[in-house]
């Protein structure tokens, strides 16, 4: 082998390897990413709205008890086109979501605001959990969150929504971007214990 072969190789190697490092700082906090939690840490980052018992205990944000309505923290930022990664831990009867393109701060629900839900034991299962909350279904054999680690992606982009929950994509739409288009992102309690111990977020 001679000696231009032997360079013309360890550059391919090398730019392989930056290849490989470039991809891997891509998908990693800091290349525009922001950790909203990381444990523990994170609670300066929200404000509430309602009233839960959110303490940063065991390794996570979390709240297993509030007043007779939902309670949020809402992001101090405001969100348009956006990916979310968050990990959450819920019980079996615990009613919870992420709700993002929130329409007003001081009242967040699933009239003015995009609720991703999770909600094993909602009346109604067809917008129980990895469904939007009166914008798209779930089948009747949806995954369950209840009683373990969980991993959320949300992808806002536009119109198109994306939500896939522990690998599985649950929801792909087009929606009326006009009507909900920014807004701040919030973590709901509704009932029983709900727990997040990472949450990112990218702007677009």
């Amino acid at each position: 082998m001679n000696t231009r072969t032997v360079a013309a190789l360890a550059a391919a190697a090398l730019a392989a390897t930056l290849g490989g490092c470039a991809q891997m700082q891509s998908m990693m906090p800091g290349s525009g990413w922001t950790t909203l939690i990381d444990g523990t840490r994170g609670m300066e980052n929200f404000r509430r709205v309602g009233e839960a018992n959110w303490t940063a205990t065991d390794g996570a944000i979390q709240a297993t008890a509030g007043g007779k309505d939902p309670a949020y923290l809402l992001t101090n930022n405001s969100y348009r086109d956006f990916m979310l990664r968050a990990e959450f831990w819920a019980s079996d009867d615990a009613n919870s979501g992420i709700y993002f393109r929130c329409q007003n701060p001081q009242v967040v629900n699933d009239e003015n605001c995009y609720e991703a839900n999770i909600f094993d034991q909602r009346p109604d299962p067809s917008y129980a959990t990895g469904s939007i909350v009166k914008v798209a279904k779930v089948p009747a054999n949806f995954q369950r969150a209840g009683g373990k680690w969980n991993t959320y992606e949300i992808t806002a982009r536009g119109d198109h929504l994306v939500v896939v929950l522990n690998g599985q994509k649950t929801i792909d739409i087009r929606e009326d971007a006009r009507r909900f288009a920014s807004g701040p992102i919030g973590l709901q309690w509704g009932r029983g214990t709900i727990k997040w111990r990472k949450v990112e977020v990218k702007p677009l």
